[in-house]
């Protein structure tokens, strides 16, 4: 099948990976441009750039996707299908219309739940206990169109968001495999709009630690932050990264600090969480014991 790839992080790496490996004509890979990123703002390439230029593939990375060099390309050259993963720009209905076979999306997350651009990280901070990838044919509305196969898996209870953002990776370019094997017999499946809900990009706001809510709830906020954008709170003033916790038996003020000895004890609204790994401010990511033994927190201090 001859096949255009839309796809810009390392979630889109394994399907990349699978279509070739499959035997697909890829005859492009499409990124999102470079972009500067980190304090000293160096030019990062896309994952699937990178991938694309091991694998001998074109790689287009086009900043105006809707008029120009890119529309005339995509809309002449002919080729079945267009697969999208994580590529990251809305598609208008004269993309989804171009392929002769349509659009079809990897989405990690088992539609209709958790639409939008950060499905991983919405199932975590939400306390979901399972999720999964589904393949669909793409329709003009947020991850609406019908739904091809889907693919279910457990989310482990200390399981962080990079940790399932890579299982889900891989379980995504296994599903894109089997769905190109069977399309032709499958019967694309309506999403059920009542059952719809909504995962939008996070926001440094929503990376805040709520220390009034129960253990349960600030456990999935640190684990479905990390590693990345990173749940954080004020200790002394300053943004106190929080890496990994988990959830212990034991009470007080909320957000007061109860053991800062080989383990680091926090106060929740109900209950309370062990930081297993943190980070101070100037400092660097250590253990809990670690920051208790060189006395950056103590019994008493108050996170906020």
């Amino acid at each position: 099948m001859r096949i255009v790839f839309m796809g810009t992080p390392d979630f889109a790496v394994p399907s990349l990976d699978a279509l070739v490996a499959a035997g697909h004509e890829v005859l492009a890979v499409v990124a999102q441009p470079d972009a500067a990123s980190g304090r000293g703002l160096k030019i990062n390439r896309p994952a699937t750039a990178l991938r694309a230029e091991e694998l001998g593939l074109p790689v287009r990375q086009p900043r105006a996707i809707n008029s120009g060099p890119f529309r005339d390309w995509f809309t002449s050259e002919p080729f079945d299908l267009a697969v999208v993963v994580a590529y990251g720009r809305i598609l208008k209905p004269w993309h989804l219309a171009a392929p002769r076979l349509g659009c079809l999306n990897v989405h990690a997350s088992l539609l209709p739940r958790w639409r939008g651009a950060a499905p991983v990280h919405h199932a975590i901070l939400a306390g979901d206990t399972r999720t999964g990838v589904c393949t669909m044919q793409m329709a003009e509305g947020l991850d609406t169109g019908d739904i091809l196969l889907c693919a279910e898996t457990p989310i482990g209870p200390e399981e962080c968001v990079g940790e399932l953002w890579e299982r889900l990776a891989h379980l995504g370019a296994e599903l894109l495999v089997q769905t190109l094997d069977q399309l032709p017999q499958l019967r694309p499946r309506p999403q059920d709009e009542a059952q719809a809900t909504l995962a939008p990009p996070l926001a440094r706001a929503d990376c805040a630690v709520d220390w009034s809510q129960p253990a349960g709830r600030v456990h999935d906020r640190i684990r479905g932050l990390s590693p990345w954008p990173g749940a954080w709170t004020l200790h002394r003033g300053q943004p106190f990264k929080l890496w990994r916790s988990r959830i212990v038996e034991a009470a007080g003020p909320p957000g007061q600090v109860l053991q800062a000895d080989e383990r680091l004890v926090v106060a929740c609204g109900q209950g309370a969480v062990e930081l297993l790994e943190a980070q101070a401010a100037g400092g660097r990511r250590m253990s809990g014991r670690e920051l208790c033994n060189g006395r950056k927190v103590a019994v008493g201090d108050l996170l906020r």
